[in-house]
């Protein structure tokens, strides 16, 4: 992951090609550079492992592996190539569907959060914890503005914490205690929040959709609703504030 970022950190501000793919995301030469460097360093491990990553063809041989890397190779393509430092690649090992191993790393943060199954979660080596409580203060909200605004109707409150173009970075920051809450528009897919998903259960916090399903991966559909995470208390009463007062529409984009 380390090298993974030093090859993304070696093209960052540089004069990259770069095209849109389906209706409006973002990829460059970047992307495609540490997706083949991660593939080829990560399947020499163990080439009997499924792959699925944004940056690679889907393989529906994945299916039909129990244990699947899932991959992001920039989360934050959009941010990247603003030349803003929100972005991260993120790394997960599924098992049957759900994570066992991940890891989301910042270059130009230094952040390296790291988490295994029944082990913990930690930031740079260091043990974390999600934020304990159950209030909602919304500057330590971090979600698009349109569920920002949504949120503001359970809350009262008007603000939120900065925008961070990385989903996978945002959800970490849950787990590491510098944000309450993180949430993620609608049809995100699992290469965005696979790892984060495991961290921050390690760390003591839960990531699901609205109506409190856990996620699973490596199905057929990739793509997920609505998602909110934060420390379990505060998580279960985010879910409880929006089954008396739903203001989302899960199944539309947001």
């Amino acid at each position: 992951m380390r090298e993974a970022g030093e090859l993304a950190s070696g093209m960052f501000g540089s004069d990259l090609k770069s095209w849109v793919k389906g209706v409006s995301s973002p990829v460059s030469e970047a992307d495609i550079a540490v997706n083949h460097f991660l593939e080829e360093r990560l399947r020499s491990f163990n080439p009997d492992y499924g792959w699925l990553s944004e940056e690679s063809a889907d393989d529906p041989a994945r299916l039909g592996k129990s244990r699947v890397w899932v991959v992001d190779p920039i989360d934050g393509t959009r941010s990247y190539l603003n030349r803003r430092k929100d972005w991260s690649i993120s790394v997960a090992l599924v098992d049957h569907g759900v994570p066992v191993l991940g890891c989301v790393y910042a270059p130009m943060s230094d952040e390296f959060y790291l988490a295994e199954r029944g082990k913990g979660a930690t930031l740079n080596a260091s043990a974390i914890l999600s934020a304990r409580g159950a209030d909602l203060d919304l500057t330590r909200v971090a979600a698009p503005p349109s569920i920002l605004d949504r949120v503001a109707k359970i809350s009262g409150g008007t603000a939120g914490a900065p925008r961070i173009g990385s989903l996978a970075l945002r959800m970490c920051r849950v787990a590491s205690g510098a944000l309450d809450v993180a949430f993620a528009g609608g049809h995100s897919r699992d290469w965005d929040v696979a790892a984060a998903d495991l961290i921050i259960r390690e760390a003591g916090g839960a990531m699901t959709e609205l109506t409190g399903e856990n996620l699973r991966y490596n199905c057929p559909v990739v793509a997920h609703g609505v998602l909110v995470a934060a420390g379990r208390p505060r998580h279960q009463a985010l879910l409880n504030a929006l089954a008396r007062r739903p203001v989302f529409n899960a199944n539309a984009p947001i």
